[in-house]
């Protein structure tokens, strides 16, 4: 059994409020959810109305399938266009 964890920076700049931050990320987390079938969460940085920290979890049983979940995932982060993507690190377990 493979996990993929994944970290994720995000800044939203269109956010005034915890509540404009929170619709964002739920649309986010929605979509990357029904698309890839992954674990993900904000973990990080909540009392913050522009920044967001994500976490993304995959488990596969090959290495390479994990990577290619993982890659599209941010991709898909990318350009959705309501954040921009500050950072992300990932590690392989």
């Amino acid at each position: 059994m493979i996990v993929g964890l994944m970290t994720v920076e995000l800044f939203i700049g269109g956010s005034n409020t915890l509540k404009d931050k929170r619709r964002v990320l739920k649309s986010i987390i929605d979509r990357v959810r029904s698309r890839f079938n992954v674990s993900i969460a904000e973990v990080g940085n909540q009392d913050l109305w522009q920044r967001a920290t994500l976490g993304v979890a995959v488990v596969s049983n090959e290495t390479a399938h994990v990577n290619q979940m993982l890659n599209t995932v941010i991709k898909s982060i990318e350009a959705n266009g309501e954040a921009e993507l500050i950072d992300f690190s990932t590690e392989i377990l």
